[in-house]
């Protein structure tokens, strides 16, 4: 059985991790994002008890870290410490009392997502002074024809679904790459956005510390501050930056490596590497820092694709261990060595670039814990159409509430995994219970939490709702038969379906204050960036 630790054990775990030199230590909240985003520790990383195998493996990859487990109170990391014992993971402790118990010690909650990222955004913007400009004063620009370019620093998905008009794609990590060529005059005003605030500061002020000879500003508030200020923003935008020139590229290294050198960035070669994964006491994470596509192109093996931007913006949904070895994988070494240099600021004490090739092709799907257990029941996209055209049958959707609103076979009902007690007795009992989901892994790790709950029989749908499309039935979109909330996900502003200008000017305001409430936790570490 897992140990207990008291809130003040943790409080002593979390200052030793988070300083250079401590112990390595993963605290994982078991919560839905929901509950987490409303109340949770900073350095904990959520991972839903119902996604656990399906992300554990990559956030936390060495069996021997010191992990302690947290929850509301409602039992969530009971259940998970069996599950990790199960796995091989050695070093399990539970918070006890939970989230509710290091509150009542007098240690600082926080809400929101991505908390430490977005608080050091705004640490920047107070340290370098990063200039910025209102959505009104670029909207006048704009309708003068000034001479000027809008880089949005966000991935292309985010950006085409909304953008600033005239705005060209340039992810964060890419910036310092391509901006020379974007805008070659120095007398061109250069404005970078993102969504609201961190990604647009992170990126104008690499800009600047690179050296751009153009005025360089960050929009205030992204397309949240544009919207809000009554402008209209683009929707299915396609522009993206061309590959850099040799001039730029040139310009691009020299800069990286002149800001590397200042937060004493190192380079490694393969054989250290190796050595590094071979270390039984030390967690090594690789990461490519590239554009997707160029990751898919030919990677190292083992490299998890993590543009260095969104790696900034989110460190938490990628590195689960403080304390741990970040090596970022860039041939170019451009984007690396930014990325390198955020994180090192950020307070990542061990970081480190590869400046490497890979010949690996493709995205390898995620390394799924419990898959080995043995075979459980199963059945095919023709056989569950039968069962429906039938009527003895109970459809239950494991997927997340936004893939569910996408599309789910009709007649399927809403459910969260980690809360099947909760949602099963909304279920009309009668017939097969069959369980699904996105791609069938979750629903096939749940056919015996289903059992246990007194459903027989209770199947998986092999390949779940995407082998049911492919074998040509049909998926609906709509909020569908809800058995359950969906707590599963913390709805972004403009997710909202009402309130939305509220949610925005409510999202601002917490990222602005994040560098005050941070102060109170006393575990970031952020610092500026070292004179030259």
């Amino acid at each position: 059985m897992a140990r207990h630790v008291t809130a003040r054990e943790l409080k002593a775990m979390l200052d030793d991790a988070t300083m250079p030199g401590g112990r390595e230590l993963a605290l994982i909240d078991l919560r839905e994002e929901h509950p987490y985003s409303e109340s949770h520790l900073l350095h904990a990383r959520s991972l839903p008890l119902s996604r656990l195998e399906l992300r554990l493996a990559a956030l936390v990859p060495r069996r021997a870290t010191r992990i302690v487990l947290c929850d509301g109170g409602e039992g969530l990391a009971e259940r998970a410490a069996m599950l990790l014992a199960r796995f091989g993971y050695s070093d399990v402790a539970l918070l006890a009392g939970g989230i509710e118990a290091w509150d009542k010690a007098g240690y600082t909650l926080f809400s929101g997502v991505n908390v430490p990222s977005k608080a050091f955004g705004e640490f920047v913007e107070h340290d370098s002074a990063t200039p910025s400009i209102a959505p009104e004063e670029l909207e006048a620009l704009m309708r003068a024809h000034a001479d000027m370019v809008v880089l949005d620093s966000r991935p292309f998905d985010e950006y085409s679904r909304v953008s600033i008009p005239t705005g060209i794609d340039v992810p964060g990590a890419e910036l310092v790459l391509r901006a020379r060529d974007l805008a070659p005059d120095p007398a061109t005003l250069v404005v970078v956005n993102c969504a609201g605030r961190t990604r647009s500061i992170i990126g104008a002020q690499s800009l600047i510390d690179a050296g751009l000879p153009n005025r360089v500003v960050a929009l205030r508030n992204g397309t949240m501050g544009w919207t809000l200020a009554g402008f209209t923003p683009d929707h299915g935008s396609t522009r993206r930056a061309p590959a850099p020139s040799e001039q730029a590229l040139a310009w691009a290294k020299e800069a990286a490596a002149r800001i590397a050198q200042r937060c004493r960035i190192q380079r490694i070669d393969r054989a250290t590497l190796d050595a590094w994964q071979e270390e039984p006491g030390r967690t090594t994470y690789l990461f490519d820092v590239r554009d997707p596509g160029e990751y898919e192109a030919g990677h190292v093996p083992g490299a998890v694709s993590a543009p260095g931007g969104q790696l900034v913006q989110g460190t938490d949904q990628f590195v689960g261990t403080l304390g741990a070895r970040l090596v970022l994988i860039d041939p170019l070494e451009v984007r690396a060595l930014m990325t390198a240099s955020w994180l090192k600021r950020m307070g990542w004490d061990d970081v480190f670039v590869l400046p490497e090739e890979g010949r690996e092709t493709g995205r390898p799907g995620p390394f799924v814990l419990g898959l080995d257990d043995e075979p459980v029941p199963a059945i095919d996209a023709a056989w569950l159409a039968d069962l429906i055209a039938g009527g003895d049958v109970r459809v239950v959707d494991l997927s997340t509430s936004r893939a569910y609103r996408e599309g789910h076979i009709e007649g399927a009902w809403f459910a969260i995994r980690a809360r099947l007690d909760v949602a099963l007795p909304r279920v009309p009992a009668g017939g097969t219970l069959v369980l699904t989901s996105e791609d069938g892994v979750l629903a096939r790790l749940a056919v015996g939490e289903a059992q246990a709950l007194g459903r027989d029989p209770v199947l998986h749908l092999e390949g779940g709702n995407r082998a049911w499309a492919a074998s040509g039935g049909a998926l609906v979109a709509g909020a569908g038969a809800m058995a359950d909330e969906p707590l599963d996900l913390w709805l972004k502003a403009y997710e909202r379906a009402s309130g939305v200008r509220e949610a925005m000017v409510d999202y601002l305001q917490w990222e602005v204050e994040l560098i005050n409430r941070i102060a109170e936790d006393g575990t970031c570490h952020f610092s500026p960036l070292p004179p030259a």
